[in-house]
């Protein structure tokens, strides 16, 4: 990897998940920025502004941020938000290695529900250039961070054989 500082995105809206998200890469000791997203428009937004080098990414998103003190609620929560992020970065052009940090173990949709195992096969087949993890974050159990350290291994090592 080059001098320069690792630019990194978090897509979540749940605080305490992303508090933890980023106290664990920065106790991997590399010089990183970290920029976070809150909601579907947020994300798009920070990605049409710059692109990250990864990007971690929650699956179960609102439209817009919520505002507490304004009692704004988010717009509609959207199961799969985090597709439509996906997506957008698909038709757009945007080559970002993009690691997926649920807190769901299953999806409902129509036709029954998608358990982790499903939504990772389909998403690596939807998006095969852009994914690059998915895994279940579960702030009981430390299991998250050795797959977050894994999958992040993988993106350093692709990183630096460009």
């Amino acid at each position: 990897m080059t001098d320069r500082n690792l630019k990194i995105l978090i897509v979540e809206d749940e605080v305490p998940k992303s508090t933890q998200i980023e106290l664990f890469l920065r106790g991997l000791c590399i010089p990183m920025n970290i920029r976070f997203a809150r909601s579907v428009n947020s994300a798009l937004d920070c990605l049409d502004e710059e692109i990250p080098d990864l990007l971690l990414l929650d699956m179960s998103l609102p439209t817009i941020d919520v505002d507490i003190p304004k009692k704004e609620s988010g717009g509609r929560p959207q199961g799969f938000g985090g597709v439509e992020v996906l997506r957008h970065m698909k038709y757009s052009a945007i080559s970002c290695p993009t690691i997926v940090v649920t807190g769901y173990e299953a999806f409902p949709r129509e036709g029954g529900d998608l358990d982790i195992t499903q939504l990772k096969f389909e998403l690596e087949l939807e998006f095969p250039n852009i994914l690059h993890g998915i895994l279940h974050y579960n702030s009981t159990y430390e299991t998250w961070k050795s797959e977050l350290k894994i999958a992040f291994e993988r993106f350093k090592s692709d990183k630096e054989s460009e």
